[in-house]
């Protein structure tokens, strides 16, 4: 694991950023803010040593599970499966366009991917019951869900949330994505998801979403929970947009592309003026 190495973890962390910001401005299309926002968490994740990957066999039966529940953001995901060697890195440079295999939304035709998402409210839900299979087959793999705060409406959640303190799903982690909008801006009666969570039986954490301490320390203390036989959760605090100034906090920007001056603003933000 590199937990400890924070420099490692953000200078992985912006080269995500660049790549994805170079992905977007070559099909002017995408979720650059939503992408953003979990970027620090996937990478924690992964180059964290967290999930237990397999690149040369994608669907080896004891990989650890990762579902990206708000499944407009999977091209955060893209970057980090092409540097693990999951597919070839030029398949980046043809994300959004016929000829690659890499869409705008989560499809389990791209290895790495194991879930269909972006109709929200359904992660939870198949992450569950993947967790319940791995219990019922004495499979010792993990499941992680990475959900938005605002998809949190969705009465889907909850009803996943409660079937899986029933089955005492220990193996089981979502982590909330809480950048604090939704497509139409701030997001409205999901205050106190955490507690929300915690009422319904699941074991809960908070941390900084941009902070690699914070996440990493979360994650081992999930790690070390996990006898506790309930599902656990860790409440990121995030923002919409991380990483570009006229971007951050502004739910504008869901699926909006910058000007061709805000563009070089972007490029230079992420340390890309300099690169042809």
């Amino acid at each position: 694991m590199n937990t400890g190495d924070n420099k490692f973890l953000e200078t992985k962390a912006l080269w995500v950023r660049q790549r994805l910001w170079e992905m977007t401005m070559r099909i002017r299309r995408g979720h650059l803010p939503s992408c953003y926002s979990c970027v620090d968490i996937l990478v924690a994740l992964y180059y964290g040593g967290f999930i237990h990957s397999t690149p040369k066999e994608p669907k080896h039966p004891d990989r650890d599970r990762l579902i990206i529940s708000k499944g407009h953001a999977i091209a955060a995901l893209y970057p980090i499966l092409a540097d693990f060697g999951y597919f070839p890195m030029e398949e980046l440079d043809r994300y959004g366009q016929r000829d690659g295999i890499l869409g705008m939304f989560a499809d389990v035709k791209v290895p790495g991917v194991e879930a269909v998402s972006d109709s929200l409210g359904h992660g939870l839900g198949i992450g569950a019951g993947m967790a319940l299979a791995a219990k019922k087959d004495d499979k010792k793999y993990l499941v992680y869900v990475i959900l938005g705060d605002a998809e949190c409406n969705e009465g889907s959640v909850w009803e996943s949330a409660a079937m899986a303190v029933h089955y005492k799903l220990g193996n089981l982690i979502a982590i909330i994505d809480n950048n604090h909008l939704g497509v139409l801006g701030d997001t409205v009666g999901l205050n106190d998801l955490g507690s929300r969570f915690n009422i319904f039986g699941w074991q809960v954490l908070y941390a900084d979403g941009h902070n690699f301490h914070d996440l990493t320390s979360a994650l081992l203390g999930l790690r070390a929970k996990k006898k506790l036989q309930v599902p656990q959760l860790i409440m990121a605090d995030t923002d919409k947009g991380k990483g570009i100034p006229f971007m951050e906090g502004l739910a504008e920007w869901h699926n909006k592309m910058p000007s061709p001056e805000q563009e070089k603003l972007g490029r230079k933000a992420l340390g890309l003026e300099d690169q042809t």
